[in-house]
């Protein structure tokens, strides 16, 4: 592991930083590895109930770095096929990890930095934020997941309109597609996140779990089969602590006290 991707571990909650501020935070070979091998240990690290992803200095992530891509210009196809392989791991371990993923988005969020934001549970941005799907502006087709993930978050025509004229857009609009659940003021958003990222943390895990399982299967499977899928996953957790104290707490007329089981 690297320092262009940083982990810290506040109890229950990680914080996946970003660390390539002085590239925007731009994906390169180094912190795509990085990306992977930290979502990984977070993962599996039964302590932690929730995931902020964030990035440092003045963006989110401004998609992949140009920069690499030029040098190795003669070795491209080869180069995508192996880093774009390596980003998809990051992909599917953030969609199948039974947490509930933040992603904290200020300044630029393009390319595959907009693919990742998709990826996650959540995402709380700067009113200054800007966005952009960028990957026509270099000749190249989306990847990271955005052709997924936006169809079914905003429709087909919207996806074509962000992906072939990939026009900046900016906080106020991501939120009115829905690709974003709040805007707030800069100086806020650290602070936003927190109390969510904390509410979350103090949920009830093995719910939110089955919840985003149940949310993440319904586009691939029959009305019938979603059906017989909420009816097991709502035994497994009637069969944890948590739904017990849930209940419990309900007829007492008191606040649930959720330990995440």
């Amino acid at each position: 592991m690297n320092d262009s991707v940083l982990l810290e571990k506040n109890r229950a909650i990680a914080i996946v930083t970003l660390n390539r501020p002085e590239r925007l935070n731009a994906l390169n070979d180094a912190m795509i590895v990085a990306l992977r091998d930290t979502l990984g240990e977070v993962e599996r690290d039964t302590a932690i109930r929730v995931v902020i992803v964030r990035g440092a200095g003045n963006a989110f992530m401004a998609g992949g770095d140009v920069a690499m891509f030029h040098a190795k210009r003669n070795d491209l196809a080869e180069l995508f096929r192996d880093t774009a392989g390596v980003f998809h791991e990051s992909i599917h371990c953030m969609r199948r990890m039974p947490k509930p993923i933040i992603a904290c988005v200020h300044g630029a969020c393009a390319g595959g930095g907009l693919s990742l934001m998709l990826a996650c549970d959540f995402a709380i941005a700067a009113d200054s934020a800007q966005f952009t799907l960028a990957y026509a502006r270099i000749g190249t087709s989306p990847d990271g997941g955005s052709t997924y993930f936006l169809p079914r978050m905003i429709g087909t025509r919207k996806t074509l309109e962000l992906a072939m004229l990939p026009d900046a857009f900016d906080a106020k609009q991501a939120h009115s597609l829905g690709i974003i659940n709040r805007v707030v003021p800069a100086d806020q958003l650290a602070g936003e996140t927190e109390k969510v990222a904390q509410r979350l943390a103090t949920g009830p895990t093995r719910a939110f779990a089955n919840t985003k399982k149940l949310v993440n299967a319904t586009f691939e499977q029959p009305m019938a089969a979603q059906l017989d899928m909420e009816i097991a996953l709502f035994a497994d957790c009637a069969s944890g602590d948590d739904f017990k104290e849930g209940v419990a707490a309900f007829v007492e007329k008191r606040k649930a006290e959720f330990k995440g089981s």
